[in-house]
């Protein structure tokens, strides 16, 4: 799937929109596991609000297309640059919900970290955790947020 090239000069409709990437890690397989039971899912606590548990992201900035708004983002919230990450082709999702009375939309793009590689959390994140498939799910409380997780693994899987 390609990456989304168009500019945002304003509000989509007074939709806020915001961009991301979900980060997931291989651990050497063991024995007795799948390579399924091996990645695990970055996840980041917010240091505000209800401290909720999410994948970097953060809102589209003037002249700089969805894609570079999910890689700045993870920059500046996970300290990860994009030269640590490899991007999986033909997976992109987007989820819509009400974010402050508006509706927010926010596109996410899959990423790989390379090796094993430091988290640097910024201000707006207070903690972070990699994790497998179900614990993810518990700590993301919201059920599209779970249902994404759901689907990446899906998606990750049957990839192998």
């Amino acid at each position: 799937m390609s990456a989304v090239k168009k500019q945002h000069t304003g509000n989509r409709d007074m939709t806020v929109t915001a961009c991301g990437l979900i980060i997931y890690r291989r651990l050497q397989p063991v024995a007795s596991s799948t390579a399924a039971d091996g990645i695990k899912y970055l996840l980041l606590q917010t240091s505000y609000g209800t401290h909720h548990w999410m994948p970097p992201k953060g809102h589209v900035d003037p002249r700089e297309d969805d894609l570079q708004s999910a890689f700045r983002e993870t920059q500046e919230e996970a300290g990860l640059q994009a030269s640590q990450l490899t991007l999986v082709q033909g997976y992109k999702k987007e989820l819509h919900y009400p974010a402050r009375g508006k509706p927010k939309t926010v596109v996410y793009w899959l990423a790989e970290v390379k090796n094993c590689t430091e988290i640097k959390l910024s201000e707006e994140h207070q903690a972070l955790c990699w994790l497998k498939l179900e614990d993810a799910c518990k700590f993301a409380e919201y059920e599209d947020m779970q249902a994404m997780l759901k689907d990446v693994h899906q998606f990750l899987c049957s990839k192998e």
